[in-house]
């Protein structure tokens, strides 16, 4: 099973223009999921899909992934509207409120996270999710699961961007998935880059953003003191596929843009591979 995810979209951040930046960079990674040789099993949009919540950037997202030859999957983010998206993509629950679901997939369950709370740029994971997630566990304990969510539970160095570990909301969410072990991993974005990592003994993926990056630097931020940093910056735009073989999930990641292959499997290269399979095959 292929899980193809984009997160972090940000359409309407120019709102007057139609083919704004951030549209064309979703078109490339759209155009390469769909043309591409992985093409998904489906696609998880995880969450800041558009700049501001409003109704017309939701129908320009929509119209763009319309023709996608896989099933669509929204989330919602810390920039994004809960009635306003569901209303663009109808297909999407609102289940008391809040944007959360499973899918079951080949061998997989995933569940799909709501870490929203209007006016509040962090996370958020309140009682009542809490009790949906304990509940959305508890009823399947043998079936493989990830979780999806748009903020990741973790202090990743760019603490003007990170949650500061202490929050109260990641303890919640700690309480709510320790003791099922049929948890994997958890896959996140918020971030704007790639990382990878551990939180409390499960894999956690953070995938690129389709949307300009995030500058890396990890040296501490004085609010008080403008240094002049790079804050976001125009690397390509990105994706993760996450594959399950039925025993593990694997996560990669691709940016997408323009590049030049170096090597192609022709006659010339085929003894190498073939070398290689063999090795492979004898172990």
């Amino acid at each position: 099973m292929l899980i193809a995810q984009i997160t972090d979209v940000h359409i309407g951040f120019d709102r007057e223009n139609p083919d704004e930046l951030n549209m064309q960079r979703l078109r490339a990674v759209i155009a390469r999921l769909a043309q591409g040789p992985n093409r998904p099993d489906l696609l998880l949009m995880t969450g800041d899909l558009t700049e501001a919540g409003d109704a017309d950037s939701y129908a320009r997202l929509a119209e763009a992934v319309r023709g996608c030859p896989f099933p669509i999957h929204a989330m919602v983010g810390n920039h994004d509207d809960r009635g306003v998206l569901v209303a663009a993509f109808p297909e999407t629950p609102l289940d008391g409120g809040f944007v959360h679901y499973a899918i079951a997939g080949k061998g997989l369950r995933l569940i799909v996270l709501d870490t929203l709370e209007p006016g509040r740029h962090g996370g958020a994971f309140c009682d009542a999710r809490v009790a949906w997630l304990h509940d959305q566990l508890s009823r399947d304990r043998e079936t493989p699961t990830v979780i999806a969510m748009h903020h990741p539970p973790i202090e990743s160095g760019i603490t003007w961007l990170d949650s500061a570990a202490s929050e109260p909301w990641i303890a919640r969410f700690a309480g709510a998935v320790s003791g099922f072990t049929q948890v994997r991993g958890i896959i996140a974005g918020h971030l704007h880059r790639t990382i990878h990592t551990q939180w409390n003994g499960l894999s956690l993926s953070v995938c690129p953003s389709t949307a300009p990056a995030v500058a890396l630097d990890l040296s501490p931020i004085d609010e008080d003191r403008p240094d002049d940093r790079e804050l976001i910056t125009d690397e390509l735009p990105g994706y993760a596929l996450h594959r399950w073989d039925g025993q593990s999930l694997m996560t990669h990641f691709e940016a997408v843009g323009r590049h030049v292959a170096l090597a192609r499997f022709d006659r010339g290269l085929q003894p190498m591979i073939k070398g290689m399979m063999a090795e492979r095959r004898e172990g």
